[in-house]
């Protein structure tokens, strides 16, 4: 039986992967979860893993159309959280990946999240909800190969910080979740961004990172393979949204403190222990 109702969340993202655990997590607490999909049968799927309220909402964060549908449909009760979980990885070295690639990286990762925030926070303010944005370790160490992906995680725990303190006086709690490596479809997409690269891009001009490529492919196999449980950063995230003092970071995975104990490095030996690992 699901505990008594709790208040109303809004998950972007939650067809698969964290957006998806967290919206059956939340519900069995007894939240009304709103689960942010691209279709209507993702949105069952959910609802049918679910032992709470879940109620899909089509919600595409790259089209303000689709916000301001969302919002009108969730309608104007207060909200006490947002877990802004919507994200995709671009994979491929800077000079090889398209711009467009970079271009639908950037509007997926920072500007929806930045669209989806505006838009519901006068129904955060009137809750005196919370903000969780998902963020990961790779916005505060980056890698070769995964630059605008990366790139979108630093931008996230920026945003993360100046909303923080412009909300302080509304008293609305933002924090940030940054996992390593987790069990999700995320893995299986990038191997596949690989492959659609290579196929995409003359051999002459792939050939200076063939070898980085593959090392590359086979460190995010090897990853997937060590992945923990979803449920570790599930665990975050509802400490977040219901503790009485919420953390501002949430570090989830033990590789996390390694990849920060590299930013310590002078930047040099910090390349030539990754690119070393990478054997690039």
């Amino acid at each position: 039986m699901a505990a008594m109702a709790k208040g109303r969340i809004l998950v972007t993202g939650a067809s698969t992967g964290i957006g998806r655990a967290c919206t059956v997590r939340f519900a069995k607490l007894g939240y009304t979860v709103f689960a942010g999909v691209r279709t209507l049968s993702d949105g069952e799927v959910v609802r049918a893993e679910s032992l709470g309220d879940v109620r899909p909402v089509l919600l595409d964060v790259t089209l303000p159309d689709s916000i301001q549908r969302a919002l009108a449909a969730i309608g104007d009760a207060p909200l006490s959280g947002l877990v802004n979980n919507a994200g995709i990885a671009a994979v491929g070295p800077l000079e090889l990946l398209p711009v467009e690639a970079w271009r639908r990286q950037f509007e997926v990762n920072v500007i929806g999240l930045v669209a989806v925030t505006q838009a519901f926070l006068p129904l955060l303010r009137a809750g005196q909800g919370r903000v969780i944005n998902i963020g990961s370790i790779a916005g505060r160490s980056a890698l070769p190969g995964s630059g605008a992906y990366d790139a979108t995680k630093f931008a996230i725990e920026a945003i993360t910080d100046a909303l923080r303190m412009e909300l302080h006086a509304s008293k609305i709690s933002v924090s940030v979740v940054e996992p390593g490596a987790v069990a999700t479809p995320i893995w299986r997409k990038s191997l596949k961004e690989i492959d659609d690269l290579r196929q995409h891009v003359p051999p002459e001009t792939y050939a200076p990172y063939a070898a980085l490529m593959a090392r590359v492919q086979q460190e995010i196999v090897e990853s997937a393979g060590k992945a923990f449980s979803v449920d570790a950063v599930v665990k975050a995230v509802e400490h977040a949204l219901t503790a009485q003092r919420p953390k501002t970071r949430y570090l989830v995975g033990r590789e996390t403190w390694f990849w920060l104990s590299l930013n310590l490095l002078p930047d040099r030996w910090r390349d030539r222990l990754i690119l070393s690992k990478l054997k690039a």
